[in-house]
């Protein structure tokens, strides 16, 4: 691995290890935590359907599922369609695609040199054992309703790894993709004042590129304030809390006078 790309060999890969694979034209990657024995667990949508976001970004992103043969694989286990945690071989979840291992305890200068998102964090992982338990745990019983931005592929594989689990629902999740997603849209929004003050080109670029690599950092795993440690035994309670404070207060917003 390098400060340009993590890509990485199958030999160097070891039980624990967090991995993904850029999926169509490298605009979005699909993450996994491989366990050995050449099998990957991973979370989907269902059905193998990494989005669902009912916006244009669904027929923009491919599935990330196993890939679909007219042979099928001997290897895969069959999807558990309740929870969207599933077990794939190495050549599935590829999909095809080249091998990565997402980076853990990096520095500052490494986090913000790798501008996009999604390859690393300045979070550090537990032991290769408790990262596999916890993904086998999962595997059975679940990881809550998929959501592309608060609770996807990253956010699975990084709980995986470091246990850590975003306390307020209604925020983003541990994904660094879903964080660059917003974060230069977001960049671009709060630099334009800039336009009032000055007409070079380059320091609004150069605003908007320090937004962004503060908001990133600032949303890292690592960084963040509202993340707790949970026990992947505690989690299906949380998740379920989590889902009847939804609901109560859902239930509870007075309705809007007719007009």
């Amino acid at each position: 691995m390098g400060l340009l790309s993590n890509r990485i060999d199958r030999k160097s890969l070891k039980p624990g290890d967090h991995i993904y694979s850029w999926r169509t034209a490298y605009v979005y990657a699909h993450h996994g935590i491989y366990i050995g024995d050449d099998k990957v667990l991973h979370f989907t949508r269902g059905r193998g359907q990494e989005v669902g976001t009912g916006t244009v970004l669904d027929f923009l992103l491919v599935s990330s599922g196993p890939a679909r043969s007219l042979v099928p694989c001997t290897i895969c286990s069959e999807r558990e369609e309740g929870n969207g945690v599933v077990s794939s071989c190495l050549n599935c979840f590829l999909s095809g695609g080249i091998l990565y291992r997402f980076e853990y305890a990096v520095s500052p200068a490494l986090f913000l040199a790798k501008a996009r998102g999604g390859t690393c964090t300045l979070a550090v992982s537990d032991s290769d054992e408790i990262v596999v338990h916890r993904a086998k745990y999962l595997l059975t019983n679940g990881f809550g309703c998929y959501n592309v931005f608060k609770n996807n592929c990253e956010d699975f594989a990084i709980y995986c790894k470091t246990g850590l689990l975003v306390v307020d629902q209604g925020t983003l999740g541990q994904s660094g993709q879903a964080v660059s997603i917003i974060g230069g849209p977001l960049a671009a929004v709060l630099s334009t004042p800039l336009r009032l003050v000055t007409t070079n080109v380059y320091g609004m670029a150069a605003t908007a590129v320090g937004v962004y690599c503060a908001s990133r950092y600032a949303a890292d795993i690592g960084m963040r304030s509202d993340v707790l440690k949970v026990e992947a035994e505690d989690l299906a309670t949380r998740l379920a809390t989590g889902r009847l404070q939804v609901a109560e207060s859902l239930a509870i917003v007075p309705a809007l006078p007719v007009r």
